[in-house]
């Protein structure tokens, strides 16, 4: 009777110290870095880590049956969110992994974008297609004109037609599910193109000559894109049964930039009055591995396939702790929230690691992209761009 007492005493003093840890991490207010580029402001806390996970997640809170009080399902990572703001709210669907690898969606809300974001009860429960997936991951969200919220996702299965040795070859395709709440989804069919792998594919917002217009990345390979020229673009008569004919490539991936290695469109892209601003990835080689980057560039509002505006180089790229993860030196973005005020919440993550928030402008957003120099693609024209300021400066005083 003794050992029982003693037992369930250390049980609740755990989980009043877990609670305590918790609510507090959930309740920190975020504040802005000072300085910043004046582009985008950064906030100092990530806005979604592991520990944010609710504890009714990870642990059997009965200490009959957990009177250790351990952890029954481990969570690794939360990274890779949607974005859209519902019903006042901000929210989030992060792509949440747990210690055994599989990824899931949650949603996540925040009054005002920035902090305190805290999870739904539930995790969402992704309708399966008949050929289940193993795992799935980094849902693009957007508000149609048709009505319905989209989330186009990536769905990963093994590779049916490797050795039986080779346990990590994968196909990567683009699931489908719309919701009205993101309480409810509904399963559509997956996107069918004409590549052999689909990974970052995102719904474009308005209908195109009638059809759902698509930006897709084809690849030929789970990681490598090799014939695939960059962000593509492609028309489907309809969504339930959504098939792409042609794909064409709108933003290649050219020697020696950001985006040598491949590149995919993030969010959906927001309309201006100027154009179309989109964010995306950009990935080149390095000794150390793979380095992402956020890129961002603009196209025409009437030819949403043509490229107007393109600054140089990257406009987030990992900094500080924010290099470190489980796949480090890694910045990603499938969120952006564009508010009724002007302002944008840019939701990115770090290192396959945790999810951050900056802050900017449409008008911000618009000068950067407008105004900041393209990529001269050579050394001798980076150094051209940089008399040229000086020079204009030495005018202005």
């Amino acid at each position: 009777m003794q050992e029982t007492s003693t037992t369930n005493t250390i049980f609740e003093k755990r989980l009043t110290a877990l609670r305590q840890a918790h609510e507090a991490l959930l309740s920190q207010e975020n504040q802005p870095e000072e300085l910043g580029n004046g582009i985008f402001t950064r906030y100092q806390n990530p806005i979604l880590t592991a520990a944010h996970a609710p504890l009714e997640w990870r642990y059997d809170l009965n200490p009959e049956t957990n009177p250790y009080l351990m952890e029954r399902f481990g969570i690794n990572a939360t990274f890779n969110s949607g974005a859209i703001k519902l019903n006042g709210k901000y929210l989030v669907v992060a792509r949440v992994e747990g210690y055994d690898r599989k990824s899931f969606f949650a949603v996540a809300e925040s009054d005002n974008g920035i902090d305190n974001f805290r999870f739904w009860e539930y995790p969402c429960l992704i309708p399966e297609t008949q050929e289940p997936d193993t795992n799935i991951y980094d849902m693009r969200l957007v508000q149609h004109e048709d009505g319905w919220i989209y989330g186009l996702f990536c769905t990963e299965r093994r590779d049916p037609s490797a050795p039986e040795g080779d346990q990590s070859a994968a196909v990567a395709q683009c699931g489908i599910v719309r919701t009205k709440d993101l309480l409810t989804w509904e399963r559509l069919a997956d996107l069918k193109t004409p590549s052999p792998q689909q990974r970052n594919v995102v719904l474009h917002p308005e209908f195109v000559d009638g059809k759902y217009a698509f930006y897709t990345r084809p690849q030929d390979s789970f990681i490598e894109a090799g014939k695939g020229g960059g962000i593509g673009f492609g028309l489907s008569d309809g969504i339930e049964n959504a098939v792409i004919e042609e794909e064409i490539v709108i933003d290649r991936k050219q020697y020696h930039t950001v985006y040598e290695a491949k590149n995919g469109l993030g969010p959906a892209p927001i309309k201006t009055e100027k154009g179309w601003l989109h964010l995306a990835h950009g990935v080149r080689n390095t000794a150390a591995g793979l380095r992402y980057v956020l890129y961002v560039f603009m196209t025409d509002l009437n030819d949403i396939t043509k490229v107007i505006h393109k600054p140089a180089g990257y406009f987030i790229a990992p900094e500080g702790a924010e290099r470190i993860g489980d796949v480090s030196n890694v910045t990603f973005s499938n969120g952006w929230i564009a508010d009724e005020d002007g302002k944008v919440f840019i939701y990115y993550a770090s290192s396959d690691t945790r999810q951050h928030v900056a802050l900017s402008t449409i008008d911000q957003l618009l000068d950067y992209a407008i105004n900041t120099p393209e990529d001269g693609l050579r050394s001798a024209k980076s150094v051209e761009v940089i008399y040229s300021i000086i020079d204009k400066n030495k005018r202005v005083h």
